[in-house]
């Protein structure tokens, strides 16, 4: 016999789009935004009306950032208690005015909404697009962005007093745009199988210039490392179970972690374990073009790191950055790239993203 999930009711401070709604009158709405709404809307009503289900969990797939996108089953209650932690970590209580400019069709923009509701805030929605911020002309205390549409809102980060940026690595050029911004801006570390996110980081701290390196936990959040050296994720108030992910860290504290890289990426040059991603953040300090590290088939060292430049062809420019690199005191010597190639345009995948091993294949063939 399966008992039915009975649905918290919307907080008495909750408000969408300034108007409070109760679960029952959530409900209408769900239904006139999936028949008359924008695609955005439909996505916002689709997800209501699966969490007015009288069931203990919501279906939702994966971004598919790290694998192929897959179907899981979150449970409602984890994702409440996902919505109480950020509260606490980021000081949101009731009342707080936040901006909605995520698409509801995945963790990050259902998030919002659970938020909203539980937690008594008064959600604005736009449509999600790059500009989120355009077409805004009031002052929130909170929104979530990636890194593409943070990017592409530095000049009206006035509007907002703290953010949080999921769904991508903020590189080095967009993290120095932000040292003199206001706003209190976080990268986040999470999964849609965590609920979001786990571990936050500030990006523009007020007192030291350089960003916080490490991850610092959300509560009720442990971790360990398995023999890989990668992040185990413990969190029982959002996990059934422990997760193993595929990130390489170097855990600082019980409550603080450093992010170095993807397993699936680690480089194997004459046995020195290498990681592009941190190789890569210590190169955007001489680089401002865009640019990625993979490796090459090597006789003697198995794999060779290799540096891909976006730049049209000019010996001038190779000689110049070759130079640059091997002035960078933070590389080491095995992080210095033994070739680096120059490409005038990048392949990309659908969303605009270098993609990589398009890119290697046509420089090779």
């Amino acid at each position: 016999m399966t008992n039915k999930y009975k649905i918290p009711e919307t907080h008495p401070e909750f408000k969408l789009n300034k108007r409070h709604f109760t679960n029952a009158e959530l409900k209408q709405v769900a239904y006139s935004y999936i028949k008359e709404g924008e695609p955005f809307e439909q996505q916002i009503g689709n997800f209501l009306l699966d969490w007015l289900k009288p069931t203990s969990f919501i279906e939702v797939t994966t971004s598919g950032s790290t694998g192929k996108p897959k179907k899981i089953r979150l449970q409602k209650n984890h994702m409440i208690n996902s919505a109480m932690a950020s509260s606490k970590f980021f000081k949101l209580p009731a009342h707080t005015k936040a901006l909605m400019c995520l698409p509801a069709e995945y963790i990050a923009g259902k998030m919002m909404l659970v938020r909203a509701m539980f937690l008594g805030w008064q959600l604005d929605t736009v449509p999600p697009s790059s500009n989120p911020l355009d077409q805004v002309f009031k002052v929130y205390d909170f929104t979530a962005m990636t890194p593409f549409q943070l990017d592409n809102s530095i000049a009206r980060l006035h509007l907002i007093k703290k953010m949080i940026i999921g769904g991508g690595v903020v590189s080095s050029r967009i993290t120095k745009m932000l040292v003199d911004v206001d706003a209190r801006i976080y990268e986040t570390y999470g999964m849609t199988e965590t609920c979001s996110h786990i571990a936050a980081r500030r990006l523009n701290p007020t007192k030291k210039k350089k960003p916080i390196r490490a991850f610092k936990l959300l509560p009720n959040v442990s971790i360990a490392q398995d023999d890989r050296g990668c992040l185990i994720i413990k969190a029982p108030n959002v996990l059934d179970e422990e997760i193993v992910t595929n990130d390489v860290v170097e855990i600082i504290t019980y409550k603080k972690f450093i992010w170095k890289g993807r397993y699936d990426n680690v480089i194997n040059s004459g046995g020195i374990k290498l990681f592009p991603e941190e190789i890569e953040r210590k190169i955007n300090k001489v680089l401002d073009h865009r640019f990625f590290v993979t490796s090459m088939p090597d006789d003697s060292l198995g794999e060779k790191l290799v540096l891909f430049v976006e730049d049209d062809f000019s010996e001038d420019t190779l000689s110049d950055l070759e130079d640059s690199l091997a002035n960078l005191k933070s590389l080491d010597k095995y992080e210095k790239p033994k070739k680096i190639y120059l490409v005038e345009k990048f392949e990309e995948t659908a969303n605009g993203k270098i993609h990589r091993e398009n890119t290697l294949k046509a420089k090779v063939s």
